[in-house]
């Protein structure tokens, strides 16, 4: 009996805490849509030394935001990573006019080239929140990226497509309509991909109001190396900011990954709250 009342409770923080997040991003918006400055060699966070972060606590960090979003919803997960002695940090401000994620997925690889480049590392780390994780996911599986991933966290990304009613109004945009069960690209990428050598690690949480079901943010593959993160009490916007997804993500970083081929037998659902 004291079931439901306790799920409107926990329905009703997550709301808040999301009304509370979109404001907060609404304010920091503008800030986004600032070109940001890029780490090169030799400087402090290339090197790794500014918070003595060598091998593999070093490798840089590139960050993908979501649809209509840019790379100001990363604000606190930056910090949290400099704090980490993640210092070469950078994120990927696609535009909204992109029709196809597979153009923004090339713009990545574009852009992790250019990053490896400037720093001398052989590997990045991915962060995806939403689209982001898809256009990722696409970078890594289709585009050849998992010679150069060696992890990718995925926050609130629809694996399977997301039903969630309110973008039925933008379904005229192509990048909407990518995210519906059974388009082309999520068929592309549920295709075989052997040896695949990127570990994936997805976060979903269990009142994702954007993820429909929200099951549809757990990433199911049999290629795939892949850890599911289950989150508790939080929404859609919060998951970027919130600070035990933060922790969560830095520890799958830290973690690397199972040798390439293998399997990730623990690919099981666990709690981060």
């Amino acid at each position: 009996m004291e079931l439901f009342p306790t799920a409107l409770a926990d329905r009703m923080k997550a709301a808040a805490l999301e009304l509370a997040v979109l404001a907060g991003h609404l304010a920091l918006y503008p800030s986004g849509l600032v070109g940001e400055r890029r780490t090169t060699a030799g400087s402090p966070a290339a090197s790794g030394a500014t918070a003595g972060a060598r091998g593999p606590a070093a490798r840089p960090v590139v960050l993908l935001h979501g649809f209509v979003d840019n790379r100001s919803v990363f604000v606190l997960l930056r910090r949290a990573l400099a704090r980490h002695g993640r210092d070469c940090v950078e994120s990927l401000n696609y535009s909204p006019l992109t029709c196809d994620l597979r153009t923004a997925a090339e713009l990545l690889d574009r852009r992790v080239t250019d990053l490896l480049d400037r720093t001398g590392h052989t590997e990045v780390d991915l962060v995806g929140h939403s689209l982001g994780g898809l256009i990722a996911r696409y970078y890594v599986q289709r585009l050849g990226g998992d010679a150069r991933v060696r992890t990718l966290a995925m926050l609130g990304t629809p694996h399977s497509g997301t039903a969630f009613a309110p973008l039925a109004v933008a379904d005229a945009h192509p990048l909407v309509r990518q995210m519906r069960p059974g388009s082309e690209v999520l068929r592309e990428l549920a295709g075989p991909a052997p040896g695949c050598r990127t570990r994936f690690v997805s976060f979903w949480s269990d009142l994702d109001q954007v993820m429909v079901p929200v099951e549809t943010a757990r990433l199911e593959h049999p290629d795939l190396i892949v850890q599911n993160v289950r989150v508790s009490g939080i929404g859609h916007l919060a998951l970027p900011v919130h600070p035990t997804v933060a922790a969560g993500i830095l520890r799958a970083l830290d973690e690397g990954g199972p040798a390439a081929g293998a399997r990730d037998d623990a690919a099981g659902a666990s709690s981060v709250a």
